[in-house]
């Protein structure tokens, strides 16, 4: 196996999200399946914040015309990150989680399948126990109580309000468990990503564009699937929203196949039953997939303050309005970090990395 592959694992291991080693170097084989060792060399070399060709070249040397064109290689392939600037394109490193591997969601076949699979079982929850979570919990806006404020970062239809551009793509971590033969029931194309530039999608490869209206029923669609929906766990530069289940997605299986308790940052909400609407028909408890709810008695749901992380899906699925999402008192709550720099530092400080080194 090629030094550069080794190179970039570290690299990445560095970067706040992580990328933990396994025994039998499962990592170096994905990384090999992604990346060609060229590739792989100019990406470990990278930073996480975004360097023109020219700033790259002078940093590591070379020619910065051939340099532009390989990054811009990498970045049609998901292997590294390019935006846009006021007047000039940037690259950067990209975590491997949320980054790399959901960029594969229209090429993964079943070598990256299994690849993945093992290595998810070997070394995928030590990044899972790392603090701050990565995903956060948004929760189903029709399942909050009227009377209730709902910030802006905590609406998944403010979220999506806010934003210019739209676009849906297949969830990568359906496919993968779907060629591996062990396929859910729920639906593929329902992952949303957002932009503050209007037409951001019109030619994007790999997903399909939409209006704010397809967005909201894209949204519904994954409501009524009973998915709960998730974002990265800081407030402000918000770009995408998962609708996740505890069978397939990569983050809430962690908590169903590796038994880790808080995988997600809950949101400010907890369930509520009224105990003079339920009936006892525990279709509450089929639909929860934190297994946060139990029947107290025959006709009493009993939530499980620990285990609910807000989402609001029980509460959505029931057909007596006896459940509602309520504000947690304020010592419960998990303020999210603002931007992603600050989820970035705390997570550094958390691993105890040196941020520095990949910035």
């Amino acid at each position: 196996m090629s030094n550069a592959f080794q190179r970039l694992a570290a690299r990445l291991n560095e970067i706040p999200n992580g990328f933990p080693p396994t025994p039998g170097g499962v990592e170096l084989r994905l990384l090999a399946k992604l990346f060609s060792p060229q590739e792989a060399d100019l990406a470990s070399r990278l930073r996480l914040v975004l360097e023109s060709p020219e700033q790259v070249a002078a940093r590591i040397g070379g020619d910065p015309q051939p340099l532009r064109v390989q990054l811009k290689a990498m970045a049609r392939k998901g292997l590294i990150r390019r935006e846009k600037g006021e007047t000039e394109v940037g690259y950067g490193l990209m975590p491997f989680i949320v980054g790399i591997y959901e960029m594969q969601a229209t090429t993964i076949d079943q070598e990256l399948a299994s690849l993945f699979e093992d290595y998810y079982r070997q070394a995928f929850g030590v990044g899972l126990n790392a603090k701050p979570p990565i995903h956060r919990v948004i929760p189903v806006g029709a399942s909050v109580r009227l009377d209730m404020e709902v910030r802006p970062f905590e609406s998944a239809a403010d979220i999506l309000g806010g934003a210019q551009a739209w676009a849906v793509l297949d969830c990568i971590c359906r496919k993968q468990k779907a060629l591996i033969g062990q396929a859910c029931e729920h639906p593929l194309e329902v992952c949303l990503t957002f932009s503050a530039i209007p037409g951001a999608f019109d030619h994007a490869a790999g997903m399909r564009a939409l209006s704010l209206e397809e967005a909201m029923d894209t949204l519904r669609r994954a409501d009524e699937a009973g998915l709960v929906h998730t974002v990265s766990n800081n407030q402000q530069g918000l770009w995408y929203m998962c609708s996740c289940c505890t069978c397939s997605c990569g983050i809430l299986r962690g908590m169903a196949d590796l038994g880790i308790a808080n995988v997600v940052a809950r949101s400010s909400f907890v369930n509520t039953v009224d105990q003079e609407q339920c009936v006892g028909c525990e279709l509450c408890l089929a639909s929860c997939q934190f297994k946060a709810l139990s029947m107290e008695s025959e006709r009493e749901a009993k939530v499980d303050r620990q285990k609910c992380v807000g989402c609001g899906v029980c509460a959505d699925s029931c057909p007596e309005g006896a459940l509602a999402l309520v504000l947690r008192p304020e010592e419960e709550m998990q303020v999210p970090p603002l931007t992603l720099a600050e989820w970035m530092a705390a997570r550094a400080v958390e691993r105890g990395i040196d941020l520095g080194r990949v910035l």
